[in-house]
């Protein structure tokens, strides 16, 4: 398998390189690019790879601006410390989204994914089936949480959860009656939360589509989100993630 790396962060890519020798030394990488402009003139200019490992934030701009320039037909991994455009990747080639910093155990799955899909797949089927696919397999969100409260156990349905906080070290489901622990975080929450239905705001808050009830402009950018039930902290997105959250709400 020969795969490419569009990455502009040279301890990202070391550490992706010694994980994908670690999995299968015979894995062959044909070229690291860390821009926009020269992962365009790349995939024009050369036979498409196997698999594409893709990081978010580029030397010039979102590699997002990659997809507008040129088709691409091989599969993509992002790899990213952003968890914001996990839903922006699944409208393009992506079969996985793996945040940084990436552990060996989930880069192992999904490479194996890719093999036993494209195995599958290897007759009549063209790689935008098995892109489809993948998609499919991958797209299996949670519909229920499992909380207590006191001696009891109860099931908390995903289109009932208003938002999701952590304060002190801890995290909080809300519905529109109460608010019940979690023993998760936010980083893995957002990986089993449907992206349409659920945004991460902020380092503090996840918050559901359906629960929100106006977005008011903040000072220098920001976005001040109001919920249809009372938080104890503002719910501020940053000018950086601005325009990627309006694009979600729309």
């Amino acid at each position: 398998m020969n795969v490419l790396i569009i990455e502009d962060e040279a301890p990202a890519f070391r550490r992706l390189q010694k994980i994908l020798d670690e999995i299968d030394p015979e894995l062959e990488i044909l070229e690291v690019i860390d821009s926009v402009e020269d992962s365009v003139k790349w995939l024009r200019n050369h036979s498409s790879p196997d698999l594409i490992f893709m990081d978010i934030q580029l030397s010039d701009g979102i590699s997002f601006e990659i997809f507008d320039a040129i088709d691409i037909s091989s599969p993509v991994i992002f790899t990213t410390a952003f968890d914001e455009y996990m839903l922006k990747a699944f409208k393009v080639n992506s079969i996985d989204y793996l945040l940084k910093p990436i552990k060996k155990e989930d880069l192992a799955q999904s490479i194996e994914k890719y093999r036993s899909l494209k195995t599958v797949f290897s007759g009549n089927a063209s790689m935008n089936d098995l892109i489809k696919q993948i998609r499919l397999d991958d797209r299996k969100f949670k519909s229920r949480f499992l909380v207590k409260q006191g001696d009891k156990l109860l099931s908390i349905q995903t289109d009932d959860i208003k938002y999701f906080q952590t304060k002190n070290g801890v995290v909080y489901l809300a519905t529109t009656e109460k608010k019940y622990l979690l023993d998760f975080t936010l980083d893995d929450l957002i990986k089993q939360l449907d992206p349409e239905k659920f945004y991460r705001a902020n380092r503090q808050f996840v918050v559901g589509y359906n629960a929100i009830k106006a977005i008011h402009r903040y000072h220098k950018g920001k976005l001040l989100v109001e919920l249809q039930i009372p938080t104890d902290e503002q719910i501020i997105v940053s000018s950086e993630k601005a325009t990627d959250f309006k694009q979600w709400l729309d």
